[in-house]
């Protein structure tokens, strides 16, 4: 099984399922930075020039929610998604959640403060943006009260893409007024599997360590 991966992208999400899953797996890193995500070798194995992908075996799936899904229903005896149907629907009811209420309003900042060149972002839409998430965010924060997990009593694939993409936002400042969503990444990232955070992922990258902090073969920690 190989991950093609660049941390602090959302493969992120997909080596820490596979890390809890503790199933072995080859990294090959693609550098964004160097437009590896661009080239042909990359593209043959997504066309949409994106990260992150799995490949196994004949199969190559892409989008890091449905590669979660994926392992989790692979290898199902390690319980990261229910059985029980109504469990289950808690499990994709957040995935969606964070997929769409959460990160897609991540992402606009992001995208206008620091990923666009300046003359192409706006600033009325970083706004706008923060003021959707902070919407969403209060949902989560009150739902979150008293518990540790997302969807269900034990952890899920849910709680990995929630996570991270509630890193994600804290690294554009919108956590700071939410409690209980700050306890919860701390306490999801502290868990002695869960991969590294995005703050420590782009520290490194500064430093010109690259890679995802691990070796390139079987899952870390």
């Amino acid at each position: 099984m190989k991950l093609y991966e660049y941390p602090p992208t959302r493969s992120i999400r997909v080596r820490w399922t596979l890390q809890e899953l503790g199933v072995p797996f080859e990294s090959v890193i693609v550098d964004i930075a160097k437009g590896e995500h661009k080239q042909a070798a990359f593209l043959k194995v997504n066309p949409a020039g994106k990260l992150p992908a799995l490949v196994d075996g004949d199969h190559v799936l892409t989008e890091s929610v449905a590669i979660v899904l994926y392992l989790a229903e692979k290898y199902s005896d390690k319980r990261l998604l229910p059985r029980d149907l109504g469990a289950r629907a808690e499990c994709y009811r957040w995935l969606l959640f964070a997929a769409t209420e959460l990160e897609q309003p991540v992402w606009r900042i992001a995208k206008h403060t620091a990923i666009y060149p300046k003359d192409k972002r706006i600033a009325a839409d970083v706004a706008l943006a923060r003021e959707e998430f902070e919407a969403m965010g209060a949902v989560l924060d009150e739902h979150m009260r008293g518990r540790k997990f997302v969807a269900t009593d034990a952890v899920t694939v849910a709680d990995f893409v929630m996570a991270y993409t509630l890193d994600m936002a804290s690294v554009v400042g919108l956590l700071d007024r939410f409690g209980e969503l700050s306890r919860y990444v701390g306490e999801m990232y502290a868990r002695p599997k869960a991969a590294m955070r995005i703050k420590e992922a782009f520290a490194k990258l500064k430093e010109g360590r690259g890679g995802a902090g691990s070796p390139s073969r079987a899952p870390p920690r």
